[in-house]
């Protein structure tokens, strides 16, 4: 009688501790996408419930990779992916805290700037839409320059 009963709690912890790992596993991670590049960025706006299409292409003479412009809950955002991190890193410095130059070059913006960067992509936002900066603070972290 003692063995069963000590057979019977066994398997009852048993189930007890898997049924604990497997619910731990199956809750949804409270972890956002990490950001890498292009496609991972649309994809961590999109798993935020925004809207984000690639829209046309864009340049920047002081960003070396031509850009694209993506709509992110219908604004412009642009996005400048490079072949490397350390080759983003080091256009990304040539920014100045404040976003009014970039390396020599004095910008005249059309609104206010916001420079954001994780894995290989710089993104740069101009505008003032509360919104639109959490989004891009929640996604990729907080602006690196910028007002």
């Amino acid at each position: 009688m003692k063995y069963k009963t000590l057979s019977v709690l066994l398997l009852v912890s048993a189930l007890t501790v898997s049924g604990c790992g497997k619910a731990a596993t199956s809750a949804p991670s409270a972890q956002p996408l990490a950001v890498e590049d292009k496609a991972s960025f649309i994809a961590s706006l999109q798993a935020s419930n925004a809207t984000a299409e690639i829209g046309d292409t864009v340049i920047q003479d002081f960003f070396t990779p031509e850009g694209n412009i993506i709509k992110v809950n219908r604004l412009d955002v642009q996005v400048f992916e490079y072949e490397t991190a350390e080759v983003m890193e080091a256009e990304a410095s040539q920014v100045a805290p404040d976003g009014g130059s970039v390396g020599t070059s004095m910008m005249m913006w059309v609104d206010t700037p916001h420079f954001y960067k994780a894995g290989r992509i710089i993104v740069l936002y101009l505008g003032s839409d509360q919104a639109i900066l959490d989004l891009l603070e929640q996604v990729l972290g907080p602006q690196f320059a910028g007002q």
